[in-house]
């Protein structure tokens, strides 16, 4: 008689600091409060609200009736690899050869890309705190140390050269920079970037990862520039990540890029031959559209969402206890909650962190918020304003109704 007994699963140590990401816990429960039929705002979405545009899902029609659905070279097709060159050219004034590009599935493939092909065990990456989690799970995933270095709202949310210093050891191997950043939106100025180069000049085995997904999303006129275009001994050892997901509204198309040293991007390619191989062909034929193509609708968007910036931090600082800086860009507030912090709800509980804040707004404002925790520094939380004008002054009138039935013991 064959043995019933459920056999044991054995899972990697790689995992063990591992788990699914409290943005989509959130998310989950906000979904499942919604079908319990409550009005809920998701205000967590990492993701425009804006549709592809027109011209670039006409360009991924046209490639699927050519026929372009076959394999196409690992590191994207010449076509893609060419509108990669010409992006960086005429947008950053970098002129990258076609073996110094490459084209993956997503932006969140070259950086994994980039640390498998670059981290041994126990090689450090600077992160300024607060990050993208996935940061962190990507460098420990491959073996590396996160360093995360506290970066408060005094500092703009922003690593100062001084911060920079004390972090880097000789086991530093990376600097990751994400300006515009997700989640502050904060984001690092000429002169500031300026100074972090000066520290890694002295540094000459530390390299730069500089994410600049947000690029395109910056306001009042802030010029955001690519720390790679400022320094010619620093481009040496930077790789740029980017790709079409923010600007274009294209995050399910799932195309990245990258631009570094040509051994880096052969490293990673590499890499990308025993995972993904090429990125979706249909897909880059869009991705090539949307960066050859018009770029008036990225001012059209920028505009829109800069009014919901302000519509937001404004609707912020009016609420006692809240406070919120406004940012460069992204489409994210990181707002602090230390006023409300040990302040009773309604229903009797204190609350004692800003995850027990933004728990307590979901269930009972019905408003879906994640938790500055979730990025390594509280008491604040993040709002994505990636939504429309009636559904955030909506979310802010029931955030304001909400933190004013709050009590504070005598």
């Amino acid at each position: 008689m064959l043995d019933s007994a459920k056999p044991a699963f054995h899972r990697a140590n790689r995992l063990a600091s591992q788990k699914v990401s409290e943005i989509l816990a959130i998310g989950a429960r906000a979904a499942e409060l919604k079908k319990q039929g409550h009005p809920v705002i998701v205000l967590g979405a990492g993701e425009p609200d804006f549709p592809t545009p027109d011209n670039v899902i006409e360009a991924a029609h046209r490639a699927a009736l050519d026929g372009q659905t076959t394999y196409t070279p690992l590191a994207g097709t010449p076509e893609m690899k060419a509108a990669i060159v010409a992006k960086f050219r005429r947008e950053n004034g970098l002129d990258y050869a076609m073996n110094e590009v490459i084209a993956t599935a997503g932006a969140k493939q070259v950086i994994f890309n980039a640390f498998m092909a670059t981290l041994n065990p126990g090689d450090e990456v600077v992160i300024p705190t607060p990050y993208w989690t996935t940061y962190s799970a990507m460098v420990d995933i491959c073996g590396g140390v996160p360093v995360t270095v506290t970066c408060t709202g005094d500092t703009g949310f922003k690593i100062t050269p001084e911060q920079l210093e004390a972090a880097i050891t000789p086991e530093t191997r990376w600097l990751m920079l994400n300006s515009p950043s997700n989640p502050t939106g904060a984001a690092y100025s000429p002169e500031e970037l300026l100074k972090l180069l000066e520290v890694l000049e002295r540094h000459p085995d530390v390299w730069l990862l500089s994410d600049e997904i947000y690029e395109h999303i910056v306001y009042d006129d802030f010029p955001a520039v690519s720390p790679a275009a400022l320094s010619a001994a620093i481009r040496q050892r930077t790789l740029i990540v980017n790709g079409v997901s923010k600007a274009y509204a294209m995050t399910g198309w799932r195309i990245g890029y990258g631009a570094g040293p040509a051994e880096l991007i052969a490293a990673m390619t590499v890499v990308q031959s025993q995972s993904t191989s090429n990125a979706c062909s249909i897909a880059q034929a869009a991705a090539i559209e949307a960066l050859n193509g018009p770029q008036d609708i990225l001012a059209e968007r920028r505009e829109s969402f800069q009014m919901r910036r302000d519509l937001v931090v404004d609707a912020i600082n009016a609420i006692p206890g809240l406070s919120c800086r406004k940012p460069e860009g992204a489409f994210y507030a990181f707002a602090s909650c230390e006023g409300v912090i040990g302040a009773k709800t309604p229903e009797g509980k204190t609350l004692e962190s800003d995850r027990d804040f933004c728990a307590w707004v979901l269930e009972t404002a019905h408003v879906a918020m994640v938790p500055g925790a979730a990025f390594g520094l509280s008491p604040y939380f993040r709002v994505s304003y990636a939504t429309s004008k009636e559904e955030l002054e909506e979310a802010m009138a029931r955030l304001a109704t909400a933190c004013a039935g709050l009590e504070w013991s005598e």
